[in-house]
């Protein structure tokens, strides 16, 4: 998802790689999503998907195979990230039935056209009037169709409260600073507006009628894998630049020896690193 960068100050050869690695490594977390939605929807009667803030495509091509009969439309308002989409497609011989889209988000949003099932994966919270967003995808659905919003969860867990550098809970304080940065940068959208985060209420408040909540589970244990520590290192490495400013010295400190690959207590050499992490998915349909 990406429409809220300035992509003016982005170097896309660089991130969207790492975009399309880190939603590769959570892909058995949104393949069991994407399942259930099979549960909730026929997949013979899903035939348009929207995947709104797609990025580089991953989980559109989960969508895709999981409604084998539906053209699926990845949208995002980052055109070398839908590259990376059509590539994708294209591989995995899927490139007849995905569809990219370039659109402002979510100004364009009302002209995607009508769908069977709506996916907004960590999407709408980036959106200054979330209430009127979820008001929009829900006008898009056709009768009996679904929404789907991935948002909140658990935040994901790399390492042990006491990993032996620096003071322990190292992980629990970048996330209440990551939390600042969240709460700062949501009063910064255009259009802001506060809402409780009840998810269920406000798709209800949007017309719609909810049809399920469930969370799902990213378990990789120690050791992890090359492919995962690596991802480890971009995770780490975007939260140091969100939280500068936010943390002592020491902390800092801690985190850049964390992101040193020459480090022996770096994550790419550590046996202790693992990935937990939860998505909470809520579902509502159109009557």
């Amino acid at each position: 998802m990406s429409n809220h960068h300035d992509s003016t100050h982005i170097d896309w050869d660089e991130l969207g790689p790492l975009l399309e690695r880190g939603a590769e490594v959570q892909s058995p977390l949104y393949r069991q999503a994407t399942d259930w939605l099979r549960e909730l929807v026929p997949a013979g009667g899903v035939r348009r998907i929207l995947d709104i803030g797609s990025g580089p495509g991953v989980i559109t091509g989960l969508l895709a195979e999981a409604f084998p009969y539906a053209e699926v439309v990845a949208v995002d308002g980052t055109e070398p990230l839908l590259e990376r989409a059509a590539a994708r497609a294209a591989r995995a011989g899927q490139g007849d039935r995905i569809r990219t889209r370039t659109a402002e988000l979510p100004d364009d949003m009302a002209d995607l056209g009508e769908a069977d099932l709506i996916w907004a994966g960590g999407f709408v919270h980036h959106l200054g009037d979330q209430r009127a967003a979820l008001g929009t995808l829900g006008r898009l659905l056709r009768p009996g169709g679904l929404l789907a919003v991935v948002e909140g969860g658990l935040p994901a867990r790399h390492l042990p409260r006491d990993f032996g550098i620096g003071r322990p809970g190292l992980e629990s304080r970048v996330g209440a600073a990551v939390e600042d940065w969240f709460a700062r940068m949501r009063a910064e959208l255009p259009g802001a507006k506060d809402e409780v985060e009840d998810w269920r209420a406000l798709l209800a408040a949007s017309g719609l009628t909810p049809s399920g909540t469930r969370s799902f589970l990213l378990d990789v244990p120690a050791p992890v894998p090359l492919s995962v520590r690596e991802q480890l290192v971009s995770a780490f490495a975007w939260q140091r630049r969100l939280v500068e400013g936010l943390l002592p010295a020491d902390d800092i400190a801690v985190l850049d020896r964390l992101l040193d690959p020459e480090d022996a207590e770096g994550l790419l050499q550590r046996s202790d690193a693992y990935l937990l992490t939860a998505r909470t998915l809520y579902t509502a349909r159109r009557d």
